[in-house]
């Protein structure tokens, strides 16, 4: 078990021994406020891009929902006609061939899996780069008639300013116990709240509680709510059928009642888990760290029960199988494992008001439909 494992099962937990860090969250936050104060004073250069920028982020370490906010906005805007691209720092990628534009043929080792699965499901014009101005730049090269950049994950990079913020809270893992990196797991105070265009991601059924809620009483605005509300369960591996006709393996969906093994490697699993109990599902959890690069070794002593895994999870996984299998004849160990390779897709799913205020930005910005 990895540093990053152990740190997050204890924010999730409020293990007692992490206030022995309290002294390194307290030199965080000194460090955090300098260095905002000298983007805001001019030490530090700040860029603007040419056209208007919506950042969507949170203050808390760890999966929030950002990534099917992010899917249903995109999939808002091109109804809407507008014409808009997405950028991300490509976590999990190969910084050295950045910056880069995603396509539907990238490879998640190159260009991180939540910039492949946003361009999968919405064929959107993407780039990625940590450089926030560089990938606005290599978008904009190849873009050149967009009206708005969404940026995944961007709150804290102030050296991007924005015109739009839009943080996600998460209900069902709150605050933990408020306090910054190490000791919790808050990025950023509650306080950088108030004011802000707040997406409350509340749960699409009461999976678990959680006391621990900002009070949006006092915040400058109510809260936008979201939630992610989980489809069909589908086949991952998707076989053609003049190859190779599986021999070995029921590739009967799995039912509500049965065991399942549900595998992780997303910022916040525990919702995932949840998610699939509410399903009716008996969960035998395994969870990875954030952004886990999965082996297919891992994936094969996960035997006699179907596998469910995310969205996000799946990119890589597919991608590994592709690279893996290829036009190989398949054994039997592994006819087996692509049988029972469930996916759970999910929606988010806004509330009205989200997108009330939405066309009320953007016609702030004078952004409307394109001919």
């Amino acid at each position: 078990m990895n540093i990053e494992t152990i740190i997050t099962r204890a924010w999730q937990r409020q293990a007692a021994w992490l206030w022995l860090l309290l002294p390194f969250s307290w030199l965080y936050a000194l460090l955090m406020i300098l260095r905002r104060q000298a983007y805001k004073i001019g030490i530090f250069a700040s860029y603007r891009a040419p056209i208007p920028v919506i950042v969507i982020g949170n203050i808390t370490v760890g999966g929030s929902g950002k990534t099917p906010l992010i899917i249903a906005l995109v999939y808002h805007l091109q109804q809407q006609g507008i014409k808009v691209g997405v950028i991300s720092r490509g976590y999990g990628g190969d910084s050295s061939q950045m910056p880069a534009l995603v396509s539907a043929e990238s490879s998640p080792k190159l260009v991180g899996d939540e910039p492949c699965l946003i361009v999968s499901m919405t064929g959107a014009a993407m780039s990625v780069c940590p450089n926030r101005q560089q990938a606005i730049t290599t978008l904009l090269e190849s873009y050149p008639d967009l009206q708005l950049i969404i940026a995944d994950d961007g709150l804290q990079h102030y050296a991007l300013q924005c015109d739009i913020e839009w943080i996600v809270v998460d209900a069902a893992r709150g605050f933990g116990n408020k306090q910054l990196l190490p000791t919790g797991f808050l990025r950023e105070p509650i306080s950088r709240l108030k004011g802000a265009n707040i997406i409350y991601h509340q749960k699409v059924a009461p999976l678990s509680n959680s006391d621990d809620k900002y009070d949006f009483d006092s915040a400058a605005m109510k809260p936008l709510t979201m939630h992610l509300q989980p489809d069909t369960l589908e086949l991952l591996w998707s076989f053609d059928t003049e190859k190779e006709v599986l021999e070995n393996g029921d590739r009967t969906l799995p039912k509500s009642g049965c065991q399942v093994h549900a595998v992780s490697g997303i910022g916040y699993p525990q919702r995932f888990f949840d998610t699939l109990t509410w399903l009716g599902f008996e969960v035998i959890p395994h969870s990875y760290p954030d952004h886990y690069d999965f082996s297919l070794t891992e994936l094969l002593q996960y035997a006699e029960h179907p596998i469910i895994v995310t969205s996000k999870d799946a990119v890589k996984i597919k991608a590994l199988l592709i690279q893996t299998i290829g036009d190989k004849v398949l054994s039997d160990e592994y006819k087996a494992l692509l049988s029972r390779l469930w996916v759970l897709p999910v929606n988010a799913v806004l509330s009205d008001n989200c997108y009330d205020v939405l066309q009320q930005q953007l016609r702030a910005l004078n952004i409307v439909k394109s001919a």
